[in-house]
């Protein structure tokens, strides 16, 4: 008798969580159109994570909603920022009531592409990682079965659930429409893009071009680690950039001392619109980072060996940072597709 009058009371709350007026809408699934650029591979995508545009549209509602932090101050988009790249100006990222977070806020841009997640690459899925921040109590400092909560009498927010996965939200609901949403964010129509793919050779200027003829070449190898499409080849390596770790990256997950200070490679494109740079934000300025490449390094034990002295010139500096401003993707900021 027990279990029937809690299996009653639970039905009634799901009733009333989902007072449709009429019955709630049937799943509906139109395939999302990448439409993808010259030379960009299509995103690999698990059979069973199709991306559709409602489950797009949900997931874009939901990475906007201050309602997934405890207090209903921030949102996912209040760390990842489209005018900055979806990442944000603070060299640490801040959390409600003004608490500083852990790292610096990454950028969200092309990561449908990334094997694994997180500056240490800790996390190996889209869906998993959206636990992380929601969770961090530096963070959102929430909880999905919060969320849930607190929406489930939101009809527009029940709608769209129904629509996208053919039921009321809940976890599953919750990680696969943000996740949806962000494998949607994919940049590559920059200068250099049309330069490279589309023939356009007044694209880039005389600097730009020098500046990606040192990167591309042999002497500087910035294409060993910034490679590919996205540049970035998404390895963990320890790049020089500091003496010590406060923070040990790899190492955290591992406990093994030869991965201290190993980060994600992080893609480069929109780079100059996501300062500051590196996990703890304390390169202000792509001169800053250039400089410190320049130089080879710290030496830190766990440094990478690619990372050597370059002996640039400043002419070379400043065609290299011509080069890297290259990147951005204008259209991609700037499209209302994305926003709020």
């Amino acid at each position: 008798m027990k279990s029937k009058t809690l299996f009653i009371l639970c039905w009634c709350s799901f009733i009333i969580s989902c007072d449709f007026d009429e019955a709630p809408p049937t799943m509906t699934e139109t395939p999302y159109e990448f439409n993808l650029p010259a030379g960009v591979p299509f995103p690999p995508i698990p059979s069973d994570r199709a991306v559709t545009l409602e489950r797009v549209a949900l997931g874009k509602q939901l990475f906007y909603d201050k309602r997934l932090s405890r207090n209903e101050t921030i949102s996912c988009g209040s760390c990842h920022l489209q005018s900055e790249g979806f990442a944000d100006h603070h060299p640490i990222s801040i959390g409600i009531d003004n608490r500083i977070g852990f790292r610096n806020s990454p950028t969200l841009i092309n990561v449908a592409y990334h094997p694994y997640f997180f500056r240490e690459g800790g996390n190996n899925s889209l869906e998993s990682q959206v636990f992380g921040p929601i969770e961090d109590h530096r963070e959102m400092d929430f909880s999905t079965i919060g969320i849930i909560e607190r929406l489930k009498d939101d009809e527009n927010i029940q709608t769209l659930s129904h629509q996208a996965f053919g039921k009321s939200l809940d976890n599953f609901v919750i990680v696969r429409a943000l996740s949806a949403f962000e494998r949607t964010l994919i940049s590559a129509n920059s200068k250099y893009d049309r330069f490279k793919y589309w023939g356009e050779n007044e694209a880039l200027t005389i600097s730009e071009q020098r500046g990606m003829s040192l990167f591309f070449s042999t002497r500087l190898n910035c294409g060993s680690c910034h490679g590919g499409f996205d540049f970035s080849e998404y390895a963990i390596v320890n790049n020089g950039a500091f003496a010590s770790f406060d923070d040990h990256g790899l190492a955290r997950i591992t406990a093994d001392s030869s991965d201290i200070g190993k980060f994600k490679v992080p893609t480069l494109r929109n780079i100059e619109l996501t300062a500051p740079y590196m996990h703890n934000g304390t390169y202000n300025s792509l001169e800053e980072v250039i400089e410190r490449y320049n130089q080879g390094g710290f030496g830190h034990p766990n440094q990478s060996s690619l990372i050597q002295s370059l002996q640039l010139s400043e002419q070379e500096k400043s065609d290299l940072i011509a080069f890297l401003k290259s990147l951005t993707d204008w259209d991609f900021i700037n499209n209302s597709e994305f926003s709020e």
